[in-house]
C-alpha cells in the first residue's frame, strides 16, 4: 500500500515540493529534503530514514549530556508455557485475527516485569489506557522482526527486553508514532468504542465512522479527501478496522501526533503517555508502565516501534535493567536507539 501511494505521487513530487513545504510550515510539520520520504500529505509514507539491511539497526551515538539513569531489574530468561493463559484475549482483539497464534503469546507485560525493589506500580484507573497496557500480551523471548519477517534485532540484543504479541503489518507503515496510535486505537476498540479518529499530517480528520460508511481517503491535488468507494463496514469487523489503521499510518506522522496530543507535565506522568519528537525523521516512545517508591522516586517501562516497520518492543536503558529512572533534574530520558534524550517537554497524552 505504501509503495503504491509513493509511486503515484512521484511524477508530480518535484512540482509540489515547494507547496508542500509551505503547507507543512503552516501546520508545524517537518518536510524532509528531496530524495527522502515523510508522512506529510498528500500520499504520505514513512518518516525519512536511511536504508536498513536485515540484522542492522539504527542507533545514533549516546548523548554525553546529563540524562536519566536506569533502575536495575532483569527480565527472566524463560517464560513458563502456562503464561499464555494469563492473557485476556477479549481485551486485545487482534489476537482473534490469526495474526498472532497461541504459540506467539507468553504472558503479559505486568507478569513479565515486576517493579524494581522498593517500588510499587502507580495507581491507574480501571479500564484506562494505562491499565490496558499493563495486560499487553508478549511473545516468548525472540528477535525483533520487520514487516517482511526479517530479523532486525537478535534475541540477545541488550537494548530490548521483550516483544509485544502484536502484528507488524504487511507493509512499511506501523513505525514509531503509528505503533502508539495502533495501541491507543485497539484499546478504544476493546472497550466497544467506534468513535475513533486521528488526523493526517495536514490536519485532515480521519474518523473511523467515515471508513465504516464506505468512504476512503485519497489524494486530490494538494488535499486529502474522503470519497465513497466501498461497501459499509460492520462495526464488529476488526479486520476492516485494521485496514483503516493502515490508512491512518499512511497519512499521519510524528508531527501529527505531537500536534494533536495534549502536553503533559512530568509531575502528571502516567502509563499510556509518550515522548514524541516531530521531524524527518522524528521518533516517539510509549510509557508502558510507571512505578513509584516510598520516597517518591519514579521509574518507567518504555516501548517503541521503529523504522522500518517492525515488532513493537520493550526497551532497556542498560543491559541488565528494564526500568528507566525518571530524574526531573536531568534534561530528559535517554533511549538506546535515539541519539539525544527526549526532553521532558516532549511528554504527550492522547485523550480520552
Amino acid at each position: 500500500m505504501k509503495r503504491s501511494m509513493t509511486d503515484l505521487r512521484m511524477p508530480f513530487r518535484s512540482l509540489c515540493l515547494a507547496a508542500l513545504s509551505l503547507a507543512a510550515l503552516s501546520i508545524g510539520c517537518a518536510v524532509a529534503p528531496v530524495g527522502s520520504t515523510t508522512s506529510a500529505e498528500p500520499g504520505a509514507t514513512a518518516e525519512a530514514r536511511p536504508a536498513v539491511s536485515p540484522g542492522v539497526v539504527l542507533n545514533g551515538p549516546k548523548s554525553k549530556a546529563k540524562t536519566s539513569s536506569s533502575v536495575p531489574i532483569s527480565a527472566p530468561s524463560a517464560v513458563p508455557a502456562s503464561a499464555a493463559a494469563q492473557v485476556d484475549r477479549g481485551a486485545y482483539p487482534w489476537l482473534a485475527d490469526q495474526t498472532c497464534s497461541s504459540q506467539d503469546v507468553a504472558g503479559t507485560l505486568s507478569a513479565r516485569f515486576s517493579p524494581p525493589q522498593g517500588f510499587a506500580r502507580a495507581p491507574v484507573e480501571a479500564g484506562s489506557f494505562g491499565a490496558w497496557l499493563r495486560g499487553l500480551p508478549l511473545r516468548p523471548p525472540g528477535p525483533v522482526l520487520d514487516h517482511r519477517g526479517r530479523v532486525i534485532l537478535d534475541e540477545g540484543d541488550s537494548r530490548f527486553a521483550a516483544v509485544a504479541a502484536l502484528d507488524e503489518g504487511k507493509a512499511d507503515l506501523q513505525q514509531c508514532a503509528d505503533s502508539i496510535m495502533r495501541l491507543h486505537a485497539e484499546w478504544q476498540w476493546s472497550k466497544g468504542s467506534r468513535a475513533i479518529s486521528y488526523r493526517a499530517a495536514s490536519g485532515t480528520p480521519m474518523p473511523y465512522s467515515r471508513w465504516m460508511a464506505g468512504e476512503r481517503p485519497s489524494a486530490s491535488g494538494m488535499s486529502l479527501v474522503w470519497k465513497p468507494s466501498s461497501r459499509p463496514v460492520d462495526r464488529e469487523d476488526h479486520g476492516a478496522f485494521r485496514k483503516y489503521l493502515d490508512a491512518v499510518f499512511t497519512w499521519a506522522n510524528t508531527g501529527a501526533l505531537a500536534r494533536d496530543a495534549s502536553k503533559v507535565a512530568l509531575s502528571e506522568l502516567r502509563p499510556g503517555d509518550f515522548f514524541v519528537l516531530a521531524g524527518a525523521p522524528g521518533h516517539a516512545v510509549l510509557v508502558l508502565d510507571v512505578a513509584v517508591s516510598k520516597a517518591g522516586e519514579r521509574a518507567v517501562l518504555l516501548g517503541q516501534g521503529y523504522m522500518p516497520a517492525q515488532s513493537f518492543h520493550v526497551l532497556r536503558p542498560s543491559p541488565r535493567a528494564v526500568w528507566f529512572a525518571i530524574d526531573a533534574s536531568s534534561e530528559g530520558v535517554q533511549t538506546p536507539f535515539w541519539p539525544a534524550p527526549f526532553p521532558w517537554s516532549s511528554l504527550r497524552r492522547l485523550d480520552p
